[in-house]
């Protein structure tokens, strides 16, 4: 038999290994599923939350600056030093917790990598993960990829005279028992944009003196806080601290989410062992984006700013919609805001959704799609979330659009 007949009968009987997925229910996002509606209609998107204007120019300049001198090499796996030390002036003189530059703080990938390397490092196998509905879509995933089980508390969805979510702390105590391994909170909340009060933390208090659980906070739109609030942040309270894992992001901070350049702030123990997931996911991160942003921390109030920007935006938005059959829900933080469509009729979100789309031409995000069920009657309370994080023009275009409906 010739080598050619040979390499035939090879090819013919050759089988594949069995693919096994390790997310089986896991599809495209919806914010993927939202963007290529958008796209095929020409939509104005108002669903995912990216600003649609540039950066500060000092911002780009002195990260020019630090490409051009270098070094352009790998930064430590912590992070550069000088960062580091600006996260910690910066938590420092929001929260007052002062955290160990060298040992404490490590820059990472964006906040989703520091939410992905802490849920691998410190959730084990059958270790149980409290989450709060709605909720980021990012920590059941990776509690599934760390072999832990989620446990799925829904908050108490606005009506009957309530104008927003509300967290239901006999809920959260119920869930949480020996199991319970962590709580994520995302406060700011995304989607809803409510924050954190002193009785939120009182109770979290209590809760911590009954378990051993830790907690992974989600701080991504910690400076963006409404009505001459200041965010409430569970490492104020030292009990709580130190059993926290604390990550921000400057997608956010700096209007900058094309960067991915994060951190999370722990205790030295807690911290180690993220640094040992976080060693082999990326190793470590951008070297002059790093230093650029260092030096613009040091040089500017960008942190103080933000508030006041979007919350312009957020009442712009809610006074062109209310010339709307839309109806806007009361915004707390963040860049997003909750649009009751019940005037519109009584389709689930994900259809209603994809109807301004195509009707009005405007993208935006099911609430329900931060459900574990986003097909369920409880997912579902006729709620969109917009992003204003969006030029003037671009928000009054979407206002015009919307007010055929």
């Amino acid at each position: 038999m010739n080598t050619s007949r040979k390499q035939q009968i090879f090819v013919k009987t050759k089988q594949m290994p069995t693919l096994l997925s390790k997310l089986p229910n896991v599809g495209d996002t919806i914010f993927s599923q939202m963007n290529a509606v958008a796209n095929e209609v020409q939509a104005i998107n108002l669903g995912q939350g990216f600003p649609d204007y540039q950066p500060d120019s000092d911002l780009l300049d002195v990260v020019c600056q630090a490409m051009m001198r270098g070094p352009n090499q790998y930064a430590p796996m912590i992070g550069v030093p000088a960062l580091r030390q600006a996260i910690a002036n910066k938590v420092l003189a929001l929260q007052g917790r002062q955290y160990d530059v060298d040992q404490e703080i490590t820059v990472t990938s964006g906040a989703s990598e520091a939410l992905s390397a802490s849920i691998l490092a410190l959730v084990h196998p059958a270790d149980e993960v409290v989450l709060i509905d709605p909720a980021y879509d990012l920590y059941a995933p990776m509690v599934t990829l760390a072999g832990g089980k989620t446990v799925r508390v829904a908050m108490t969805p606005p009506g009957g005279g309530q104008s927003n979510f509300a967290l239901d702390w006999d809920a959260i105590a119920a869930a949480i028992n020996r199991n319970t391994r962590l709580l994520v909170l995302n406060f700011p909340h995304n989607p809803s944009g409510l924050t954190l009060r002193d009785a939120d933390l009182d109770a979290l208090e209590q809760l911590a003196a009954q378990h051993p659980f830790l907690i992974l906070l989600d701080e991504a739109y910690e400076h963006i806080v409404f009505d001459e609030r200041a965010y409430c942040s569970p490492v104020a309270r030292p009990q709580l601290a130190e059993r926290c894992v604390l990550v921000s992001s400057f997608a956010k901070t700096l209007q900058i989410t094309g960067w991915k350049i994060g951190y999370c702030c722990a205790p030295a123990a807690i911290s180690k062992e993220i640094r040992k997931v976080h060693q082999y996911m990326v190793f470590s991160v951008n070297t002059p984006l790093q230093q650029g942003i260092a030096t613009y921390l040091s040089q500017s109030n960008a942190t103080q700013t933000l508030s006041p920007l979007y919350q312009r935006k957020r009442d712009r938005l809610v006074q062109g919609l209310s010339k709307t059959r839309l109806q806007p829900l009361r915004c707390e933080g963040t860049f997003f805001l909750l649009v009751d469509t019940s005037k519109l009729g009584d389709q689930q979100e994900r259809q209603m959704a994809i109807r301004l789309a195509r009707e009005a031409g405007v993208a935006t995000i099911p609430v329900s799609a931060f459900y574990e069920n986003p097909q369920a009657a409880e997912a579902n309370h006729q709620l969109l979330r917009f992003c204003f994080a969006k030029q003037d023009a671009t928000l009054d275009a979407a206002i015009e659009r919307l007010s055929v409906l």
